[in-house]
């Protein structure tokens, strides 16, 4: 089953036809420069996702280089929409900064500062969440992030597999990771509107309901 998985990600990946050519820079650059990005099938899964819920205020929490944030920016943009995008690392902060301001938006809010303190510092509302940072802090980032979220909102949760180590063998090294992965799945099933899609490196969704939590 896993492979045939594999195999039916591969097959969308072939059909994904790419033309902008900002966004195919910025998929070179990464894997030149070994930067973890969405995957195409992710990606396209992303902006479907924003086109179907149509939010206004995204906060993203891991920027890298400004890939993932493009692509939702574009879309709110034309509704007046801000995306608020968190980084760590400064070098990929500054690389962001160049890309947004390559693809011309102006609708973005730039934070550079680790996102376990920066969230809690946030007074704004939400209606979608990225997040694709440190695997580690997963919890941390969805349970600070969620109380600003409306309510139907939606926290899109990338990598949430982590490389499919949660299913399958692991290095040592990321005994800490993969449990702590595996322990925030149960908790968002057994405490949220919650889904899992198995393709990339694993999808979380969880839908806002406050009567849920």
């Amino acid at each position: 089953m896993l492979e045939e998985l594999k195999e039916a990600n591969e097959y969308i990946i072939n059909k994904i036809k790419e033309k902008d050519e900002l966004i195919l820079e910025l998929e070179e650059y990464a894997k030149e420069n070994n930067i973890p990005i969405v995957t195409k099938e992710v990606a396209k899964y992303l902006e479907f996702m924003i086109k179907i819920t149509n939010p206004k205020n995204i906060l993203e929490v891991g920027t890298a280089i400004g890939y993932s944030g493009i692509l939702m920016g574009r879309l709110i943009e034309k509704n007046g929409g801000i995306l608020t995008t968190i980084e760590i690392d400064e070098e990929r902060f500054n690389e962001a900064k160049k890309n947004f301001e390559k693809a011309s938006l102006k609708n973005v809010k730039m934070i550079l500062g680790d996102a376990t303190a920066e969230i809690e510092k946030l007074n704004d509302k939400f209606d979608f969440i990225f997040i694709d940072a440190s695997k580690g802090q997963y919890k941390k980032f969805f349970e600070d992030s969620y109380k600003m979220l409306n309510d139907g909102g939606i926290v899109f949760i990338d990598n949430i597999m982590f490389r499919g180590y949660l299913y399958k063998e692991y290095p040592k090294r990321f005994k800490t990771i993969v449990r702590k992965l595996d322990e925030f799945i149960n908790y968002l099933y057994e405490n949220y509107d919650f889904t899992l899609l198995p393709f990339g490196d694993g999808i979380g969704l969880v839908r806002c309901k406050k009567d849920i939590k």
